[in-house]
């Protein structure tokens, strides 16, 4: 574990202990205030010191999942703001109509999920605080998905990879290849550093992925070359943003022609290559470090050729 990973999770806790240091009747005033004045700041640290307490996770959240929340939290403040919704005495018809709002924006199944948990946080940490009883979206669903796994985001080709790495610059080839080749996901990309890869070993580690996981990946020549064409700097070797690396990729696309499907579609590559190459899912689900073996199968499915070989014959 990392020093500065290290100081997040204390500082963290420390934030949390604020609140469970707190008598319970001050902690109630504070939330019921909290409300009042639509203090989004103070209803998120309520809600951050409950996750990091009750959650099952405790300090080891990660930062992503907690910019989530925090983003599905204020997303509802300003939804009941507009909408005059009593957060203290809401009802499960508030609850329906918000997450109805959130899917009539476009917002997509997996990121309306992820709003749904973020405001049943919410209301949980209100309840600890004893501001309310109200639990509006326990009994709340959100639309179930009509497409298949497999055909909501196709991964890129092989020949379009070849493209956008032909287009990029050393920088840019470099990340396309942490996605593509190490399947990490974009937000664990940017994030790697010179420390964190082992040359001899043939691998680099991930320190903080989903769940705040640590994993192991297997890295091949390629992404050795590029990795070790990068310049020496502190911090991580890619640097920026993630809106900045979104904005080099959709350029990256037009200069080389390909149809822009986002960093996860490179990951997506990097497992249906895998796949078609003869790996077991048990391999393909630990280099990209899912937690659940079941979720591989989906690259299974892209790499199926047979079907389109029979048919195609008839």
């Amino acid at each position: 574990m990392t020093l500065a990973l290290d100081v997040l999770r204390t500082t963290t806790f420390d934030r949390a202990k604020t609140w469970s240091d707190l008598n319970p009747e001050e902690r109630k005033r504070r939330a019921v205030l909290a409300v009042r004045d639509q203090d989004a700041d103070t209803l998120w640290s309520l809600t951050e010191a409950y996750l990091t307490l009750h959650g099952s996770s405790g300090t080891a959240i990660s930062p992503r999942t907690l910019k989530a929340y925090r983003w599905a939290v204020n997303r509802y403040l300003t939804y009941a703001s507009t909408q005059a919704v009593n957060l203290l005495r809401a009802s499960s018809s508030d609850g329906v109509r918000f997450v109805r709002t959130v899917e009539a924006e476009g917002l997509s199944a997996s990121s309306t999920r992820v709003q749904l948990a973020g405001v049943r946080l919410f209301y949980a940490a209100l309840r600890w605080a004893d501001a309310t009883q109200a639990a509006p979206f326990n009994d709340v669903k959100p639309v179930r998905e009509k497409t298949a796994a497999w055909d909501k985001r196709s991964p890129y080709t092989h020949d379009e990879v070849q493209a956008l790495l032909e287009h990029a610059d050393e920088r840019m080839q470099a990340l396309i290849l942490l996605c593509a080749h190490g399947g990490l996901r974009i937000s664990e990309a940017l994030a790697v550093r010179r420390a964190d890869i082992n040359l001899d070993g043939r691998e680099l580690t991930v320190r903080h992925g989903k769940g705040g996981k640590q994993r192991r990946v297997v890295i091949g020549d390629t992404l050795i070359r590029a990795l070790n064409r990068l310049p020496e700097q502190p911090g991580s070797l890619i640097g920026g943003s993630y809106p900045a690396a979104v904005e080099r990729l959709h350029r990256l696309c037009l200069r080389a022609g390909v149809a822009y499907r986002g960093y996860h579609a490179l990951r997506h590559y990097a497992g249906t290559r895998l796949t078609k190459e003869g790996a077991s899912l048990d391999d393909v689900a630990r280099h990209l470090g899912h937690a659940v073996l079941e979720t591989a199968r989906i690259y299974a499915k892209w790499s199926d050729d047979s079907l389109r070989r029979r048919v195609g014959q008839w």
